[in-house]
């Protein structure tokens, strides 16, 4: 397999070039724009980079031999005779993580100058009132009442504080409940009186020990295959996230995978994955039944990893449901690993409902996607308290496999505390 990246003006000037170097069987792997940094800018346009790749060895075919070792087959008579589907490749934006983490730190600051701001306010409203309270004439000597009113002061300081940093996690769509519990949290740690900085700190570290660590696939995992499930409901992006994670997997840690898609509702979604699994050199599986897959057990224990796609399933179809259960139990718990993948811009209340219904099937970690279709983190925080599943990849835009990463903690704080992003 070849890869190589083309910059050019235009997306088309740059497939062109693809095209003339690789042929018409090349296949476009990633378009992004490339924007000059700084004053460069406004002097420089920006150019589109085109990565393409040319698979140089033939097709999988599910019915050949492959140099001694047991081929995988979809059974007879059971082939896609549809040609492959070019779909149309949507501009994604590009994602500069690290100008995103200059302004995660920035919204950062500008909150504690805020609360620092307000609370400066309320403490020039509280002199004032003492100069008002001094021109009255004084019935009876206040002794030692000096120390209490100071004391007082600040405990409403710190009040006012926790009650901003309460609301600004609410803004940010984190459950009332659970801001609360870290708001209670936070009153039991600190003293009345903590200052600005301790606060948020407190807060910001009490929300990553929330979310804990990702849990991730094994590059290379000891003993049997290991079958890693994805479930969610359609659209969520399923397909797309095998990809990356397939593609990280064989090129990044050099891993021993196959891909089994028993999505054959949508005809694209096989073509799709056949696609990345030529470009992989990689085997796809094409299971039409649940006892499809048990019959391909023993055929793909030559794997280490094995990444299963399923069907869009609705999570109010119980027989749907039901279907998904059936495929999943083809494989002992001990082999198995189970992904719900969820869209971080559906509702909160849908979010709990799709989890409560597949967590009948089976446990499973959290893929959050769409991440660049929302201005809010508080659905994972919200997700991972209360269904006490871990998260594990999050994923925004479809370049593949540029647009994955696993679940950041401390980024997660630092919008949570800093305001929507605008990403």
């Amino acid at each position: 397999m070849i890869i190589k990246k083309y910059l050019a003006k235009t997306e088309k000037e740059a497939i062109e070039m693809a095209k003339s170097e690789l042929g018409n069987n090349a296949i476009v792997m990633n378009i992004k724009k490339v924007r000059p940094k700084g004053l460069a800018k406004l002097f420089i346009r920006g150019k589109v980079e085109v990565t393409a790749a040319l698979d140089e060895t033939p097709a999988y075919d599910s019915s050949a031999k492959k140099e001694g070792k047991t081929t995988l087959h979809s059974g007879p008579q059971k082939t896609v005779e549809n040609p492959p589907v070019e779909e149309p490749k949507p501009e994604i934006p590009v994602v500069n993580h690290a100008s995103e983490e200059s302004t995660l730190e920035d919204r950062l600051t500008k909150l504690q100058s805020l609360l620092e701001k307000q609370m400066s306010e309320k403490e020039e409203d509280r002199k004032k009132e003492e100069e008002k309270e001094k021109e009255k004439p004084q019935e009876q000597p206040k002794e030692a009442t000096g120390a209490n009113e100071e004391k007082e002061q600040e405990n409403e300081r710190t009040k006012a504080c926790k009650e901003l940093i309460h609301q600004q996690l609410v803004q940010n769509e984190v459950d009332e409940e659970i801001a609360k519990s870290i708001m209670d949290e936070v009153n039991r740690s600190l003293t009345k009186n903590a200052p600005l900085d301790q606060i948020l700190a407190n807060v910001y570290q009490k929300i990553i020990l929330m979310i804990g660590q990702p849990y991730l696939i094994d590059a290379n995992p000891e003993g049997k295959t290991k079958f890693i499930f994805f479930l969610g409901s359609t659209g969520v992006g399923k397909t797309t996230t095998i990809a990356k994670i397939a593609s990280k997997l064989k090129l990044e840690k050099n891993a021993n995978i196959a891909l089994v898609t028993a999505d054959t509702y949508r005809i694209a979604a096989v073509e799709q994955l056949k696609t990345y699994a030529n470009i992989l050199s990689v085997p796809l599986e094409v299971i039409y039944t649940p006892e499809e897959l048990g019959d391909a057990l023993e055929d793909l224990s030559q794997y280490d990893i094995c990444l299963v796609d399923t069907a869009g399933r609705s999570h109010k179809n119980k027989e749907q449901i039901e279907d998904i259960r059936a495929l999943i139990e083809q494989v002992p718990i001990s082999e198995r690993q189970v992904y719900l993948v969820l869209n971080a811009g559906t509702k909160y209340s849908d979010l709990k409902e799709i989890a409560s219904v597949y967590s009948e099937l089976s446990d499973f970690s959290i893929i959050f996607t769409k991440l660049d279709e929302t201005t809010s983190a508080g659905a994972m925080l919200n997700m991972r308290v209360k269904t006490n599943c871990p998260l594990s990849y999050v994923t925004w835009g479809q370049n593949v496999p540029d647009d994955i990463g696993e679940i950041d903690a401390q980024k997660v704080a630092k919008q949570l505390l800093s305001g929507k992003s605008s990403n």
